[in-house]
């Protein structure tokens, strides 16, 4: 019955407090004073019947019902907040994408034009990051993340595989006197040689022990993004080990050649991900849609 659930105001409050952990910063956000995120917290608790907070001098620590409730209000409201908002029909919004580098330069930068044209009414703020998102604490609403999946508290939708093979630029070869075999790209320069995609790759590909003693006494380059490994290689100063799909228009336009058929996959991949609480929200769901079939033309 709705007359057993208590007051929004003491939801609300309580879902800040335990975000912030700070009855403080709560009552900032919430334009209220201390004392009343302390008075709907308690509330609250009077109708749990439990302590949802230890307050300590200097901060207050959520309980053990208290992180239950926690994770289960601030999903509660942020499907409030979407129905809401599809009630209305509000579909001039700012969708929020955190996006590795990679991706974001090699697969999206030539295509959002065209969702823009198909979602006027949806603007994209694309922010470039490596880290994982915290969707509780950042104002993100999906992310591009690299790894092997199975995050808890979010959906995962598989983008790409991360497969990989040496990629190099064809004047390159031309210089070394041809590539006839994967043992030969040891005589050039290679990018990132500490990479362990390279062991990998050449392991796979049969060369033997022997001859990859040569990667330890390569240079020791590290860039730290596979988009600046791969501009790398288009400029010719050496062999990247790269995922193919991202280099796509550079093999079309001559810059790039993939020597071997042979690719690796060691589990990795792109996925889009983004919490499960807001797995309905009308502009994710839009987003959702348009990258799903994008990737799907990739396949």
């Amino acid at each position: 019955m709705a007359s057993n659930l208590p007051p929004l105001a003491a939801i609300r409050a309580f879902e800040a407090a335990a975000r912030h952990a700070s009855f403080t910063r709560a009552a900032e956000e919430l334009s209220m004073t201390q004392a009343a995120v302390s008075y709907q917290i308690k509330v609250l608790e009077d109708r749990v019947g439990a302590a949802l907070f230890l307050r300590h001098p200097r901060g207050v620590e959520l309980t053990e019902t208290g992180k239950r409730l926690s994770r289960q209000a601030g999903e509660a409201l942020d499907l409030l907040r979407d129905a809401f908002a599809e009630a209305r029909g509000r579909t001039s919004e700012t969708l929020v994408l955190s996006v590795i580098p990679t991706f974001a330069t090699n697969i999206l930068a030539q295509r959002l034009g065209r969702f823009q044209i198909d979602n006027p009414a949806l603007a994209l703020r694309v922010d470039l990051s490596q880290a994982l998102v915290d969707f509780a604490r950042e104002d993100v609403d999906v992310a591009i993340r690299a790894g092997i999946g199975g995050w808890p508290d979010v959906e995962s939708h598989l983008l790409l595989r991360g497969v990989f093979t040496p990629m190099l630029h064809p004047d390159l070869a031309q210089r070394a006197g041809g590539i006839r075999e994967p043992a030969d790209l040891l005589k050039l320069p290679i990018l990132e040689p500490s990479d362990p995609w390279w062991r990998t790759w050449f392991e796979t590909a049969g060369v033997p022990a022997t001859a990859l003693k040569k990667l330890k006494k390569k240079p020791k380059l590290r860039f730290g993004s596979q988009v600046l490994e791969g501009n790398a290689a288009i400029a010719g100063q050496g062999v990247g080990i790269l995922t193919p799909a991202f280099y796509c228009d550079a093999v079309a336009q001559g810059q790039l050649v993939q020597p071997f058929e042979l690719t690796c996959d060691d589990g990795h991949a792109y996925w889009l991900v983004y919490p499960q609480s807001r797995r309905n929200a009308p502009k994710i769901r839009t987003f959702r849609d348009w990258i799903l079939k994008e990737m799907e033309k990739l396949a």
